[in-house]
């Protein structure tokens, strides 16, 4: 039996459950987001290797859940939840947030058509990145990048509905940064375990995910959007 408001009427461990599993979704599109997965190549395959996949991987986790809980907390302050029901409000967020990758995903269509431009200047400069920097390029790339950043809204405005205790928001919050990190986990765990095979198969993942990165963005943001939009379309209608 779970620890219960004063009211009597909610259980937290099954609010936390359904906390995580509203962003359980979000989590997945955010952990096999090619561009986690690229860059954690491209830091483990620099001059520096496994040390600057380290603090790549620390940094992206670190900014994943400082981003997320900072809105968490933005949502709690302005009533996110109510009564231990979500706020009309939210319903709307996730309806716009839904839209928002609609257009992130056209696109990336688009681009994905399109003859390619020059890679982001970050890449540019992996090979002079230390550890320090390459912990910041993955706080920033994991937390803000635009690719991340309406899946990491989502999953605040998801936690913060369920208006469960700090310790329970918590728990959520770590889930989701932790399975979110799994992507730009991968290539660390094949730099330290794979071996003499490590480098090839670095290299086969990083080109293949650079192929694929238009298509398999556009269709998680499409999965995510109706998603988000569903789920907001089906609260609205219970008010």
């Amino acid at each position: 039996m779970g620890t219960r408001d004063p009211t009597g009427d909610r259980d937290y461990p099954r609010y936390v459950g359904e906390a995580i599993g509203q962003t359980l979704p979000l989590a997945v599109a955010v952990a096999i987001s090619p561009i986690g997965i690229i860059a954690s190549v491209l830091m483990l395959t620099s001059g520096r290797g496994g040390g600057n996949g380290i603090a790549f991987l620390i940094g992206w986790f670190a900014g994943l859940a400082i981003f997320v809980g900072a809105m968490i907390l933005l949502g709690r302050g302005a009533g996110a939840s109510s009564g231990g029901e979500p706020a009309e409000w939210t319903s709307y967020a996730k309806i716009v947030l839904g839209l928002l990758l609609l257009v992130v995903a056209h696109r990336q269509r688009t681009k994905d058509r399109s003859v390619d431009g020059d890679p982001p200047k970050w890449m540019a400069k992996v090979d002079s990145l230390n550890p320090l920097r390459a912990l910041a390029l993955g706080a920033g790339l994991g937390a803000i990048n635009p690719k991340n950043l309406v899946l990491n809204l989502g999953a605040a405005a998801a936690i913060a509905q369920t208006g469960t205790d700090g310790a329970d928001e918590l728990s959520a919050l770590l889930a989701y940064s932790l399975i979110a990190s799994l992507g730009a986990a991968i290539p660390v765990a094949i730099y330290y375990f794979a071996g003499e095979r490590a480098a090839g198969m670095l290299n086969r993942l990083k080109d293949s995910m650079s192929r694929n990165n238009g298509v398999i963005m556009a269709v998680i943001c499409v999965v995510i959007a109706a998603k988000l939009i569903g789920d907001g379309i089906t609260t609205l209608s219970l008010f």
